[in-house]
């Protein structure tokens, strides 16, 4: 009976070392062809500005190919959806943002995907506060006097952000909540669009993150009202922040994050993860990032999945005050 015992026990640890030797090499082997990064937004927008930094370095860590996938459309839920369901092999991943992965679950009654279930999380990326901008030719020059015209003229002060949503989306309802306001929400398949219209005069008003408005501020084509951060960017100094004109609770900001589909090998998360967390830390990304006003995360004591959960109970929250509907 003991000799069966041992002899079940060594066949036991053979299949143990056997099962660990095999992670090894999948995670020394990965990546053996080119990695899909499902951008889930139009090209030039925030979302599409972090990924391709962030791919180039990758690619120099990982030796192969990342190719970016645009897929925009319903608030990026079209793209998140995509990678929801694609195989957990490692080969298809998604530039996650706060409204993918943590405020559509609130806003769409039929999201395709779950947010936590559906995702393996990889890391938490970079985050930029968004602007409240207008065309400079506007006659509204602060943010008081945007207040004023909103509450004299209710739904008649259209704003645009990336999509339903999107940080935009949400920073846009939680003012109306805490401003007593009501603008006419314009959702476009992306921030590219939204600014393209804002500069040409089709609306007046966009909420979007830093670096899809910044270079048209820095040109004089937009004026920045103010920054959704708890403090001024330093890239706008001259911009006050939401919280010093009157509302001191007053916070948002946009994130982004590395996500790949549920039930990735273990080998290979270690590997996303580890190698997107020295990517997100170099010097190389900060300075790609610098002029855009994004900061890249680089502490990782806390784990995107509880990150995550946080930003998701936060969300909710501002949904339900807020009333915020999709279009």
């Amino acid at each position: 009976m003991n000799l069966l015992n041992s002899k079940n026990s060594q066949y036991l640890l053979m299949l143990i070392s056997a099962f660990l030797l095999s992670g090894n090499a999948i995670s020394q082997n990965y990546p053996t062809k080119p990695i899909r990064l499902v951008v889930p937004f139009p090209p030039g927008g925030p979302t599409d500005i972090v990924a391709r930094p962030l791919s180039l370095l990758l690619e120099e860590r990982l030796k192969d190919q990342i190719v970016i996938e645009n897929k925009g459309g319903a608030g990026g839920s079209i793209g998140a959806d995509l990678v929801a369901k694609a195989a957990p092999d490692g080969y298809t991943l998604l530039m996650g943002t706060v409204g993918t992965n943590a405020i559509n679950g609130s806003l769409y009654k039929q999201l395709p995907y779950d947010m936590t279930k559906d995702f393996t999380p990889i890391a938490l990326v970079a985050s930029a506060p968004v602007v409240i901008a207008m065309n400079s030719n506007d006659r509204i020059k602060t943010l008081a006097e945007l207040i004023a015209d909103a509450r004299a003229k209710p739904d008649s002060i259209a704003f645009g952000t990336a999509g339903n949503g999107t940080p935009g989306h949400l920073t846009g309802a939680l003012f109306e909540s805490v401003a007593q306001v009501k603008f006419k929400h314009i959702p476009y398949k992306g921030s590219a669009p939204a600014v393209t219209d804002l500069i040409g005069g089709q609306i007046p008003l966009v909420f979007d993150p830093i670096q899809s408005v910044l270079p048209h501020i820095i040109s004089g084509k937009l004026r920045a009202l103010a920054v959704t951060s708890k403090t001024r960017s330093p890239l706008l100094p001259n911009v006050p922040t939401v919280a010093e004109l009157g509302y001191p609770q007053f916070e948002s900001t946009a994130w982004w994050a590395l996500f790949a589909p549920a039930k990735l090998p273990e080998a290979i998360t270690k590997k996303l993860r580890a190698t997107t967390e020295s990517v997100a830390q170099s010097p190389a990304f900060k300075e790609r990032l610098g002029n855009l006003g994004v900061q890249p995360n680089t502490d990782f004591k806390e784990s995107l999945a509880n990150f995550q959960m946080s930003e998701i109970a936060k969300w909710a929250r501002v949904v339900r005050d807020s009333g915020a509907t999709i279009d």
